[in-house]
């Protein structure tokens, strides 16, 4: 079985491409950094995946797909070599067979920023998660 499950967030905007062919079909090539959970000594906080989608996921993720946006992946890991230069390379993408956003566009913005600009506080940590401030008697729901 030939299976990854991936989320991170795009390093990059998707670079589309169309084919050759008598129906053109967009592919889209962008990568993801994935946190690691435990942080390394030499500083290497995330792994990095480099990814293809082809047909309907290669138009969403040109349309809807940005820098900075937080999506969950499900595909296959393709291996494979090219000639450049007279040297073999060899190279391991994730062809995209599944993907989704893994977080609100509203939630997205924050990605970075300080809430509590001004005020001393930050209510995003390093994962995006927003922290509720101690001082927040009620919470918008039941």
């Amino acid at each position: 079985m030939n299976k990854i499950i991936l989320m991170g967030r795009l390093t990059r905007d998707p670079e589309v491409r169309y084919s050759q062919s008598a129906n053109p079909m967009p592919i889209a090539r962008y990568s993801i950094a994935v946190d690691k959970k435990i942080k390394r000594d030499d500083g290497i906080t995330a792994d990095y995946f480099n990814l293809v989608a082809f047909d309907r996921h290669a138009t969403f993720a040109e349309k809807y797909l940005r820098k900075g946006t937080k999506i969950a992946v499900s595909g296959r890991v393709q291996t494979g070599r090219y000639e450049k230069d007279g040297v073999n390379i060899p190279f391991f993408e994730v062809v995209v067979e599944e993907q989704e956003f893994a977080e609100s566009k509203s939630a997205s913005q924050f990605v970075g920023e300080d809430i509590g600009a001004g005020t001393g506080q930050s209510y995003v940590d390093e994962n995006g998660f927003m922290q509720v401030p101690d001082d927040m008697e009620e919470l918008p729901f039941n």
